[in-house]
């Protein structure tokens, strides 16, 4: 009677170490450092070949041309879409964020990856994408500008009196990069 009950008692530890187990590494967010380097490293695309990044992108969310969103940012705010463009610029740094636009020439955005999520590579500047996600109007306060203009090369062409900008962003969860072709 005591094994059982013992056996009991061991049997619901498991269940509930296990439990805990599978649902912290669901929640971690963040890439580790060895995974952080395996997405940002560069890449040598063959014409037409893909890579992707992030969450798989799903069938059926609304594209919406980028033109469109420059027009009428605040309508598309926080609206989860489908875009795609051209990779105008990306961080040279870790890979944690990349300009695009609708096609070369054109104004670009910036597009984020979450809070770090994920990664591309470093030398993603050129390649075009297919990427889903949400835009946003923000104020970056000028402590930030002046980081990402000094460790990212940044540059804002509209900054505010009091230093800091205000900008349309994309945050990205799944993103599909390729080379044209």
């Amino acid at each position: 009677m005591k094994n059982n009950h013992l056996l009991r008692y061991f049997l619901f530890l498991l269940i509930g170490v296990l439990f805990t187990a599978g649902s912290s590494a669901s929640t971690f967010a963040q890439p580790s450092d060895a995974e952080r380097q395996l997405q940002n490293r560069p890449v040598d695309l063959k014409s037409g070949e893909k890579i992707f990044r992030g969450e798989q992108l799903k069938q059926g969310v609304k594209t919406v041309a980028i033109s469109k969103v420059f027009a009428n940012p605040q309508k598309w705010q926080d609206r989860e879409v489908e875009i795609t463009g051209i990779v105008t610029k990306a961080c040279k740094k870790e890979g944690c964020w990349l300009e695009f636009a609708e096609s070369q020439g054109k104004p670009s955005f910036r597009m984020t990856f979450g809070d770090h999520k994920f990664f591309v590579p470093l030398n993603s500047a050129g390649l075009y994408f297919r990427a889903q996600g949400k835009f946003k109007v923000e104020n970056i306060p000028a402590e930030k500008v002046e980081h990402l203009i000094r460790d990212d090369g940044a540059k804002f062409e509209n900054r505010n009196a009091d230093g800091s900008v205000t900008i349309i962003s994309f945050d990205a969860v799944g993103i599909e990069l390729r080379k044209k072709g």
